[in-house]
Parts: C-alpha cells; structure tokens; sequence
C-alpha cells in the first residue's frame, strides 16, 4: 500500500475547503496549496479573520441579517424607512440589494418552503415576519423571493399569511434585464416580461 501523498492537516484543510459553495475538490486543493504557498501573509490574516467572524458575528434578533451588533445596523438605522420591509430568502439577497440602494428594512427568511428538502413555514422566519407586519408602521411589504418553484411557493404562503395585517403586498418585477438580449433570454423571463409590460 502507497504511502499518503499529503498529511491529514493538509487534507483536513483541503476537505474543508470543498464544502464551501463553488468550491468542488480540485478547486479546493489549489486554494490550499496557494494558501500554504503564500504562508504568513494569506493564510494567518484568513484565520484571523474566521476566528473573528466565528466569535463575533450574530443573526439580527429582528430580521435575522448577520452583524457585529444586535439589532444590527440596518435595523436601528434611524435614515431608514420603516414603511417597508424587503422580505429576501438569504443573506447574500440582502447584499444584493443594498447594492441597488434600497433604503427600506429587511426581512430574511433563512431559505425558501420545500417539500423535498422538509423544510416547513416553521423552518424558516415566517411567524417573525408576520409579527413585524402588523406594526403600524409598516405599510408594503416587498416579496424579494428568486424566480424558482420553490421562490413562488414561498411569496404565495406569505401573502395568504398576511391577509390579516394591514400591508400592501408587492412583489419585485420580472423580466427582461437592462442591457440583455431578447435571442437569449427563456421562455420563463420572456413570459414573464410580456405580463409586466408598461406604457413607455
């Protein structure tokens, strides 16, 4: 029997880094070995950082962003309007839109309802959300779910379960993106941009 060709702190390393998203086994033994490569000037700062995020970072007690802080940022926000909540599936949705320069509070979900992955309304913030809903400061909530199956099951169980509060439901548009072309766009998007077409 062959003797091993890497040692288990290497290997431990190299299974870790495959379970992060993107990452498949040769990109995670190339990370490795560029992290060992460059030593002390990537890989201490890196395990720095992830030990500070591991100690420090926390889910938001009222929308469920992850911050430094609890309530986070956005939430005690005093700029921000509080008319309007954005209700996204994941984190990283939250990061796309304050990219887009929303200036509203959030709401994430921690995922979407699926039947074939078990994940039920009381997996996800849904209670919470509803709970938000009805205070009398809040007036829209935006339904900031991905285009998916599972996406519009989501914003279909929400906006029956917000019946009861006093809040417009509004969803974000679908459609043909800024600066694409319509020859390589799916039926699903084309579909969609035709019933969200408006006076020009």
């Amino acid at each position: 029997m062959a003797a091993p060709v890497i040692g288990p702190e290497i290997d431990r390393l190299i299974q870790l880094l495959a379970r992060l998203p993107g990452f498949g086994p040769r990109s995670a033994r190339r990370a490795a070995l560029d992290l060992l490569k460059k030593g002390e000037t990537a890989m201490t700062p890196l395990a720095d950082a992830l030990t500070e995020a591991a100690t420090r970072i926390t889910p938001c007690s009222i929308c469920s962003n992850l911050d430094t802080s609890d309530p986070c940022h956005i939430c005690i926000d005093v700029k921000r309007s509080k008319a309007a909540i954005c209700v996204v599936e994941e984190v990283a949705d939250l990061w796309a839109l304050e990219r887009a320069s929303y200036r509203g509070h959030y709401h994430v979900l921690g995922g979407v309802l699926s039947a074939l992955d078990g994940v039920g309304p009381e997996d996800l913030t849904i209670s919470s959300l509803i709970g938000r809903a009805a205070d009398d400061d809040v007036s829209e909530i935006i339904l900031a779910m991905n285009a998916t199956v599972d996406g519009q099951t989501t914003a279909h169980y929400i906006t029956d379960r917000l019946t009861d509060c006093n809040v417009i439901v509004t969803r974000l548009a679908h459609g043909v993106p800024v600066g694409g072309e319509l020859d390589y766009l799916d039926d699903g998007t084309l579909i969609q941009a035709m019933k969200a077409r408006r006076p020009f």
